[in-house]
Parts: structure tokens; C-alpha cells; sequence
């Protein structure tokens, strides 16, 4: 059958798959011919046109992808869909192509056979005349293992050869299994031609008389099928008879109803996928709904968060506050208790004039002058008392002794009056009885100043002591985060040595890959300079005025001197910037203490500028969400 012949109308982009397809099947049933003899081969589309007509295995696929899988016009639709097909063919026959060559007849279908005759199915070939031997009262010959690779060396590709025995032991004849595809009917038509042109046939097997060792045969028929031997009832037991015409009908059935079955599949699964929209239309609205509920949930959570960090503002700022009123409280209170030592003072000196008179007027009396002595022994030992509980209420001892003051003041008067007293002078006794009435008052209002100190005490260390805390979670907040280049406050290692000039200075001096590992190394000896308590680099000089003292690092230090002229300026002076740290903040352990730093001004940070970055850090945090 000629493809000629085939109505040459145009075909669309959506039948092109079908139509691959169909040329496949016609190419994989031998009704074209693509194989002309050894490995050379023809396309069987191009052949009327002025192209190459022959080509290699390779060269035909690359020319049926090439024109297949190519851009072209619609016109060209219908020439791809021939040379899709007739690619797929190529791909599948190069799958199973064996690796010698094959005769022309391997692929080539029957064409002036008869498609009716009967064969057996599936596809076999009867081999006659095998070698035998008689051992043991029986006929014995080689296995069908052994006589397969032999058919296989030879090209035939059969998937199993059947010797065929009886009660005298093996007949002779095997049974050659090909299956039922239409490559196996080729292997089998080729087995039987070979054996027909080298005179090996069943004809010939049955004219001969003398066969000899030769081996004979044949092609699977009808006279074999109802053969009364041991062939007959083998394959009458394996297959059916079945002519070419009615196997190609039974694939073209099966194709059909595959088709069928493939289509209501394609149906059913357009309804599904027309389903499955709706569902997906559904969802998308429901999705959408429920995207714009959340969105209504963010804001409402996003106007509580910033209703909360308002409230903390004000909250921080509060405290700030009330540190800041308590502080000017507490300087005022200073100024006062100063104002009243002042006072004080005066009161002092006119006490002080007034003993004196005392003493003149008590000169006469020994006893008097016994009592006076007596007296200043008395208020200097209660004196001194009072001195050393005005220690420990800290920074309150200039009130304190102020009223103290008072109160002695006003006893040692008591006491001059109580010895000056005249029983008959009631202007003098009722001036001791004022005199009394404001040591009572003033020893009262002692006490009252002594409780509220000790308040002011109290609270203030608490107050120390939370402010001390939130600073040292500030700083371990501070700690394991990065440094940024525009950072203005963070956390400094106040003792810890600065690395950059040691890798300058190595880069300058070795350059190359050694200048990071000679940076290292003089690193890690000078930070173990900066831990060894035995070494004190330090001089004490005394100020203008000679009445102060301070403790200055001494460049003259041999160390020091030789890592100058050797490192430069700047290592020596980062060492010592580190030495100046360490003394002034852990001078007897030699270790690093961490502390909230200013870089900006290259100082201490105080609490509130702490507070105050890590509101700026989390207003940044939530603009970029």
C-alpha cells in the first residue's frame, strides 16, 4: 500500500497529535518501507521531492526531528505530523535495533504474500532435523538455551526455543516462540525466509530424502497446527491459527476501544476540571474574604501594638521624670542643709564666745570650772558619736551635723545657765526653759530629718539598684548583636585591645597571605601583656600646686618603648588606650568589663540614651514591616 494515496488535505494544530499517531501505526505495520539494506535507509515522505534519498540511522532521525519538531507555515502542518510519526518509529526501532545488521526483509511487511493465510499465533518457527544422540533407550539432543543464543547470534531475536520430545526422548523438531508483536512477526518471517533461501525450508525438508545434519526451517502454518506429531499437539496447546488481516483487525478493534475508553476519560476529566474551577472559583472568593478579615486583624493588631509602645513611651518617660523632679529635690535639699551649716557656723562662733564668758564667769567657783571641763568632755565624746553615725547615713552628714550642732549649742547653754541659775531671777528661768523647750524641738526635728534621710536612702538605692539592672540587661541585649556602621550607641569591652593597626601595620610590613596570621600572633601576645598582673606600666606625678597626685602610663616602659620603634605610633597607642581602660575600670583583675558606650561622643551612655535607642531600634523594626 502506497501513502500516496492518502487524501492530501490540510490538517489543524489540535489533529496533528492524532495524525503523528497514525502514521506511527502504519509505519510500525509495515506498510512503508524506511530500511533499503544494511544501515541505509530512506524517508519514505520525501522521496518524490528533490532531498537526500538515503541516510543513516542517525541522519534520518535528525532529519524527521528536524522537520517534526521545526517552526513552519500551517500549510506544513500535515508533513510534520508524517515525520513526528516516523520519528517515534526511529526512536522505537533504535530501542530494540540489534547491533549487527539486518537484511531488508527485518522490516519490511509481506507485500506479495497472502495476508490470509493462516498462522499460528503468537508467532513461531518450527526448526527440523536437529543433531540427536541415543543414550540409555533414548533419543537425547541439545537444549533450547543453547540452540536460542545460536538464533539470537544470527539475528532472529526469538524470546524462546522449545525442543519437542515423546516417549522415545526428543523428536528432532523444536518450537521457536517470536510473541505477538509485529517485530517478532518480522523475526519470524525473516527466520523463515533465511532458512527458505538457503534451500533449508519445509519444502525442502519434506522433498529430501537424505537430509544429513543440516538443520531445516520454517515459519509457524495451518499444516503445522493440526499436524498429528508432536508439533501439532505443542502448538495446538501454545496458540491458535490467525491470519495477518485478522490480527491487524483485532489491533485496530483494540485501538479503537482504547480510544474510546481514552475519550470518555478525556470527558470525564474535563467535568472534574470544570469542577474543580468552580471549587477553585469558590475558594478564591472565600480566600479572598478571609485575606481581607486578616488584613482588618493586622491593622487592629498593629493600632494595639502601637497603642502599647505609646503607653511605654509615656511610661519610660515618666520614671525619667520623676528621677529627674527627685534629683533637683535632692540637690535643693543639699542646698539648704548647706545654707543651714552655714548658719550654723555663726552659731558656732557666738557659742564659742559665749563659753569663753562662761569660763571667765566660772573662774571663781572651782566646782563650776570642774562641771564646764566635764561638760566639754561629755559633748566632745557625744560629738564624736554623732560623727560616726553621720557615716553611715552616707551623703546626708552636713544636715545632720547641722542640727547636731544646734542641739550641742543649745545644751552646753542649758548646762552654763543651769550653773549660772538665780532662784530668784525669773526672767533667767524662764529663758532656760526656752532654752529647753528648742533642744526638745530641735532633737524632734533630728529625728524626723533621720527617718526621712533614711527614706531618701532607701529609695534612692532601690532606684540605684533597678537603674543598675536595667543596664546590665541593656548591655547583654547589646552584646551579641553586630556593630552597624552608622551605630551611635552599643556595648564597648573597656580593656579590650583594638586589632585593626596590628593588621595594618602586618599588611605594611609582610603584605601577602603571612600578614593575617602575623597580625594574629601579635595580637594574642599583647592581649596576654594585658592580663599579667606583673606588669605595671604605670607612674605616679604630681599636679601644679603639689597638693594632687595622678596615676599616667609610662612610655618609658621597656615593652612599650620597643613596640613603638617597631609597630609604630598607633599599635603603641592602642595598647595603651586599652591599658588606660583596664586600670580604670578592673585595675585588679585584668579583665574586660563590658559597658554601654556613646560612640558618638566617645563616652559612657547614660541609662536614658540606652532607653532611648531601643525605641528608635524598634520603630525601625516595625516601618520595615
Amino acid at each position: 500500500m502506497s501513502y500516496s494515496s492518502e487524501e492530501e488535505t490540510d490538517i489543524s494544530d489540535s489533529e496533528l497529535e492524532d495524525y503523528s499517531e497514525k502514521v506511527y501505526q502504519q509505519l510500525l505495520d509495515g506498510k512503508l518501507a524506511v530500511k533499503i539494506s544494511g544501515d541505509v535507509y530512506r524517508c519514505p515522505y520525501c522521496s518524490q521531492k528533490k532531498r537526500k534519498q538515503q541516510y543513516g540511522f542517525r541522519d534520518l532521525l535528525q532529519h524527521a526531528s528536524a522537520i517534526g519538531e521545526g517552526s513552519g507555515s500551517k500549510r506544513d502542518t500535515k508533513e510534520k505530523g508524517k515525520h513526528l510519526g516516523l520519528m517515534k518509529y526511529l526512536e522505537n526501532l533504535g530501542q530494540r535495533k540489534p547491533p549487527e545488521r539486518n537484511s531488508p526483509e527485518d522490516l519490511r511487511p509481506v507485500q506479495n504474500g497472502d495476508n490470509n493465510e493462516l498462522l499460528v499465533y503468537p508467532w513461531v518457527g518450527i526448526v527440523a532435523n536437529l543433531p540427536l544422540t541415543f543414550e540409555n533407550g533414548r533419543y537425547v539432543g541439545g537444549s533450547g538455551t543453547k540452540l536460542r543464543n545460536e538464533f539470537i547470534a544470527q539475528g532472529f531475536n526469538p524470546k524462546r526455543v522449545n525442543p519437542l520430545w515423546n516417549y522415545k526422548g526428543h523428536t528432532g523438531f523444536a518450537v521457536v516462540e517470536f510473541g505477538k508483536d509485529w517485530p517478532g512477526f518480522h523475526c519470524a518471517m525473516k527466520f523463515g525466509n533465511s532458512f527458505e533461501a538457503a534451500g533449508k525450508g519445509k519444502q525442502d525438508y519434506l522433498n529430501m530424502q537424505h537430509r544429513g545434519t543440516e538443520i531445516y526451517g520454517w515459519i509457524g502454518r495451518e499444516d503445522d497446527f493440526y499436524s498429528e506429531k508432536a508439533i501439532g499437539d505443542f502448538l495446538r496447546k501454545f496458540g491458535d491459527l490467525k491470519t495477518v488481516h485478522e490480527i491487524e483487525a483485532e489491533e485496530k478493534r483494540k485501538s479503537n476501544k482504547l480510544l474510546s475508553n481514552l475519550s470518555n476519560v478525556i470527558e470525564e476529566k474535563a467535568m472534574h476540571l470544570k469542577e474543580i474551577e468552580v471549587k477553585y472559583h469558590e475558594t478564591t472568593l472565600s480566600l479572598g474574604s478571609l485575606m481581607n478579615e486578616m488584613d482588618k486583624m493586622f491593622q487592629a493588631c498593629d493600632e494595639a501594638r502601637q497603642k502599647m509602645q505609646q503607653n511605654t513611651r509615656a511610661q519610660i518617660q515618666n520614671i525619667v521624670n520623676e528621677h529627674q523632679k527627685m534629683k533637683l529635690e535632692l540637690e535643693q535639699r543639699e542646698k539648704d542643709l548647706q545654707k543651714r551649716e552655714a548658719r550654723n557656723d555663726s552659731e558656732r562662733k557666738k557659742l564659742a564666745l559665749e563659753k569663753e564668758m562662761n569660763e571667765r564667769a566660772t573662774l571663781e567657783q572651782k566646782k563650776a570650772d570642774e562641771n564646764v571641763i566635764k561638760l566639754a568632755e561629755d559633748h566632745k565624746r557625744e560629738k564624736e558619736e554623732l560623727r560616726k553615725r553621720s557615716m553611715e547615713l552616707e551623703k546626708q552628714i552636713n544636715a545632720k551635723q547641722g542640727l547636731e550642732l544646734e542641739i550641742e549649742c543649745l545644751r552646753g547653754s542649758l548646762s552654763v545657765m543651769k550653773h549660772m541659775e538665780n532662784p530668784e531671777d525669773s526672767k533667767f528661768k524662764q529663758k532656760i526653759n526656752d532654752t529647753q523647750n528648742a533642744l526638745k524641738q530641735k532633737e524632734e526635728e533630728l529625728e524626723d530629718l533621720e527617718a526621712l534621710n533614711q527614706v531618701f536612702v532607701v529609695k534612692e538605692r532601690k532606684t540605684n539598684d533597678e537603674l543598675q539592672e536595667a543596664r546590665k540587661e541593656l548591655i547583654n541585649f547589646l552584646k551579641g548583636k553586630p556593630k552597624g556602621p552608622k551605630q551611635w550607641l552599643g556595648v564597648k569591652g573597656m580593656g579590650e585591645l583594638d586589632g585593626s593597626p596590628f593588621h595594618a601595620a602586618c599588611n605594611k610590613k609582610y603584605g601577602g597571605p603571612d600578614a593575617e596570621e602575623k597580625a594574629a600572633e601579635l595580637i594574642s601576645l599583647w592581649e596576654d601583656n594585658l592580663r599579667d598582673p606583673n606588669w605595671y606600666p604605670f607612674k605616679i606625678v604630681t599636679l601644679q600646686g603639689g597638693n594632687d597626685h595622678k596615676e599616667i602610663i609610662n612610655l618609658e616602659d621597656e615593652k612599650l618603648k620597643k613596640l613603638g620603634a617597631e609597630w609604630g605610633n598607633k599599635v603603641q597607642t592602642a595598647v595603651t588606650t586599652a591599658l588606660k581602660e583596664m586600670n580604670q575600670y578592673n585595675p585588679s583583675g585584668r579583665y574586660i568589663i563590658w559597658e554601654l558606650w556613646n560612640y558618638k561622643e566617645e563616652r559612657k551612655a547614660t541609662l536614658a540614651e540606652g532607653a532611648s535607642y531601643l525605641l528608635d531600634l524598634r520603630a525601625k523594626k516595625r516601618s520595615r514591616t
